[in-house]
């Protein structure tokens, strides 16, 4: 039985690294709508646009190669601003929405070449607007001063000049402009777990997950 399980929440809630941990327990293919965004976001700055620009930011996205969602410059914080602000424009959320449906409805192989049981999203709006059929609906949360901390951290990892104040401001102006937006803002699907990482590590997280997903009675 091929199934889609929709992953929600704001910036650093840890999204990303639950999608990663279901997407291999169940044998699912995974997407990363953000990388979709950062990517229409990126390609627009890097050209000297506005990410707030309607008509740039929509032509980019029609343009939009899957090849481009490879490039390594997504996961640097500038994508991560532009992504969030080219998300807001009606027109390219229009664009790359069937693109992620298109996913959703038929995943890829897996990196080994076998064939997925589903798919998995994960995003903003996955679970409200994308995929509001999906079997599995997950709203991952925390608060914004340890999803800042978790970011801080991230970015002196990787080896980038970060401040505190600045991450949180950054992240503060982030959700304002997700939740607020007119085209599919942020929010919990009515029927979604909503899950607070805020006191959970990778570990717990990933097993509350499955503990919901069990209780769909799926497989």
């Amino acid at each position: 039985m091929s199934f889609v399980i929709a992953i929600d929440g704001p910036a650093a809630a840890g999204k990303g690294t639950l999608a990663k941990r279901l997407a291999a327990k169940y044998d699912l293919a995974k997407l990363d709508t953000g990388l979709l965004y950062r990517a229409v976001g990126f390609k627009v700055v890097s050209q000297g646009g506005d990410p707030e620009d309607a008509v740039v930011g929509e032509a980019a996205a029609r343009a939009l190669d899957p090849v481009e969602l490879s490039n390594e410059a997504l996961r640097t914080d500038e994508a991560a601003q532009a992504a969030s602000k080219v998300s807001a424009i009606p027109g390219v959320r229009a664009a790359l929405l069937d693109f992620q449906r298109d996913f959703a409805a038929h995943p890829p192989l897996l990196d080994e070449g076998s064939a997925a049981k589903g798919a998995i999203l994960d995003g903003r709006d996955i679970g409200t607007t994308v995929c509001p059929d999906a079997e599995v609906k997950l709203f991952i949360s925390a608060s914004t001063e340890v999803r800042a901390q978790r970011r801080f951290k991230e970015l002196q990892y990787r080896g980038l000049e970060a401040i505190y104040a600045r991450v949180l401001e950054d992240m503060v102006e982030r959700d304002a402009r997700d939740s607020g937006r007119s085209a599919s803002p942020l929010a919990a699907a009515d029927d979604a777990c909503v899950l607070d990482t805020s006191e959970l590590d990778a570990g717990q997280a990933f097993a509350k997950a499955v503990e919901f997903i069990s209780s769909k009675n799926l497989f």
